[in-house]
């Protein structure tokens, strides 16, 4: 029989509380000898880019790191609220300019003590290094002081209050471990030797670089241990490729899958698929003028595209209806800000007056109107005498890429726009993107329930110090846009905060350093003949990879076995309910101002997370 755990969690309030959870005991009973490990084994269409966690900014490696290191506060299965993590409580001062952390007694998979001053010293280093910020270096910003007082709590003092509080998605190692990396850019830092040690329900016990990562149960994860033994992410070289292994049984879950895909799925035995509301945008890049912080222009990108009108006039030739029914076979919403439907409240629609809509004879008029004629070829001629010749990067390896750049190339020459495609690696995407060494690219992000990292992406302070340094790639700064995002980064009333969020991205879709294209629905399958309670995010319609959380890998148990699906225990996988008495304590406290936030996510379609 394997161990028992109480689900004891209590999610928040979301409307002017927040609750102080006290977490209860973990109960466990003895394990039985398992005859054999069981092995969940995952596959990646996607490259990998980093272990690292400061540094890793790709969906898949993203979802590797939530499983490898805790948060303090994460979304939960149910509704994506924010629920306890490492933090057990936290509590902000009336100013909002201070928080309290009180860390849950827990250990590391190497049994040494985690502690509030893993919490600080993941925190200081991002504050202090530049290479320990790029993968989410927005959420500490305004941090002033980060201070463990003592071994179970956190103090943050803020420079403004930051509505993002209760959803700082960053991943906190262990100092003993960490402490003694100088150079965070390095690719050592993808070692096993530095990225084995966790707290989550899973660590890393072996990366084979781009091909395989192998993940083992954490024994001392905090939750109690998973009931799958093993991990085992497959990297793939195509869509194709990884559905023949789930078909052949050689992996058991799979997401990213074409509509084509999904469909011949759809009925096979022992397959059973996911249709989920998705998180993610696809985007066309428009290279604005790439430039680095200090606001030197960096990359090779067509001065054209540097013209708003230009960029305003693609977007008014692209068709993303024609690219969700065709491209997408139907799975996907039409396009609007940069904050997905599914997220609401915060969630950007243009009305009729500032929606881009596809009509290539306003886009002609425009090109014409602002001084771009057509030469003898058929192909426009900027003012400077260079010819409107875009280069579109993609990734090779990606279905939807390689039909999409068909079809845009197709519009473009509508308007006089040549096109050359650029269908190259997921990493070749990504260094080129990074570096503005690009004019057209296609991109995609993946968004949590807080607003805030996706819009502090396109700000002006997350420009690269150095060309190719920069995890986001639209090279966007704009005075009004920071001054708006500001503005709902501080603003603890979740009304006023979404109008603030809707306005900056109004901004950014007026602007058009990118189109976004689709919100596409996610679609999964795996091997229900092996493995159940995989639980998806949110619960009603949700995701089972590539979560705001662990949730799914968490809750895997071998087929036949009982678990919990989701429900109020969040998801986590219970073999016995055992009442604990008095062992569960729950404090709420009512405050002045609003705490309990929908939470984040960190990627690009080479894809940022």
């Amino acid at each position: 029989m394997r161990a028992v755990r109480s689900t004891w969690r209590r999610r928040a309030a979301a409307l002017g509380a927040t609750a102080l959870v006290a977490a209860a005991p973990v109960l466990a009973i003895g394990p039985a000898q398992a005859q054999q490990p069981t092995v969940l084994r995952v596959a990646l269409v996607q490259s990998i880019d980093h272990l690292n966690p400061f540094t890793a900014s790709f969906a898949s490696t993203a979802m590797i790191g939530r499983i490898s290191w805790e948060f303090l506060t994460l979304p939960s299965a149910e509704d994506n609220l924010p629920t306890p993590g490492l933090a057990e409580t936290w509590t902000p001062s009336p100013d909002g300019l201070t928080w309290t952390f009180k860390i849950r007694e827990a250990k590391w998979s190497d049994g040494t003590p985690l502690t509030a001053k893993d919490a600080a010293f993941t925190f200081n280093r991002m504050m202090s290094d530049p290479a320990a910020r790029e993968a989410n270096g927005t959420f500490v910003e305004q941090f002033q002081t980060v201070t463990a007082t003592d071994d179970r709590t956190l103090t943050v003092t803020l420079k403004k209050p930051q509505a993002s509080m209760t959803a700082l998605d960053v991943p906190i190692v262990p100092e003993h471990i960490w402490s003694g990396v100088t150079d965070m850019a390095s690719p050592e830092t993808d070692t096993v030797a530095k990225v084995g040690v966790g707290s989550g329900p899973f660590t890393i016990t072996e990366y084979q670089t781009n091909q395989l990562v192998r993940m083992k149960a954490n024994p001392n994860y905090w939750r109690g241990a998973p009931k799958v033994d093993e991990l085992q992410f497959v990297k793939f070289d195509n869509a194709d490729a990884a559905v023949n292994a789930l078909k052949n049984g050689e992996v058991d879950l799979i997401n990213r899958l074409t509509s084509t895909q999904f469909d011949a799925l759809n009925g096979q035995p022992g397959i059973t698929t996911n249709k989920a509301v998705g998180r993610r945008y696809d985007e066309l890049l428009i290279n604005p003028g790439a430039q680095n912080f200090d606001r030197q222009p960096i990359g090779d990108g067509h001065p054209a595209l540097k013209d708003v009108r230009v960029r305003k006039a693609i977007a008014r030739a692209i068709d993303p209806a024609t690219i969700i029914d065709k491209v997408l076979g139907g799975y996907g919403e039409a396009p609007g800000g940069i904050v997905p439907p599914m997220f609401k409240t915060y969630h950007y629609a243009p009305g009729p007056a500032e929606k881009y809509t596809f009509d290539l004879a306003a886009a002609n008029a425009a090109l014409d109107q602002a001084g771009y004629p057509k030469g003898p070829d058929g192909i426009r001629v900027a003012p400077d005498g260079r010819k409107l010749e875009f280069r579109f990067t993609g990734h090779a390896t990606r279905d939807y890429d390689q039909r999409v750049v068909k079809y845009v190339a197709g519009w473009l020459g509508e308007i006089g726009i040549k096109i050359t495609e650029v269908l190259v690696s997921d990493n070749e995407v990504d260094e080129s993107t990074s570096a503005g060494n690009y004019d057209l690219a296609l991109s995609g992000w993946g968004t949590n329930p807080d607003p805030d990292y996706i819009l502090a992406k396109q700000t002006c302070s997350v420009l690269p110090a150095t060309a190719g340094s920069t995890s986001s790639n639209a090279f966007f700064c704009d005075a009004e846009y920071d001054r708006l995002y500001a503005l709902q980064a501080a603003e603890p009333d979740i009304a006023k905060r979404a109008e603030y969020a809707k306005q900056a991205q109004a901004r950014y879709y007026d602007q058009v350093p990118s189109v976004v294209l689709d919100y596409k629905s996610a679609l999964e399958a795996y091997r229900s003949d092996k493995f159940s309670g995989l639980t998806r995010q949110p619960v009603s319609g949700g995701a089972l990879m590539e979560q705001s959380g662990y949730w799914s890998f968490y809750g895997a148990v071998p087929a036949g076995e009982d678990a919990a699906a989701a429900g109020d225990s969040g998801g986590l996988p219970t073999v016995a309910w055992i009442a604990i008495g008095a062992g569960a304590v729950i404090l709420v406290v009512l405050i002045g101002v609003v705490v309990s936030r929908r939470g984040k996510s960190a990627g690009s379609a080479d894809d940022k997370e």
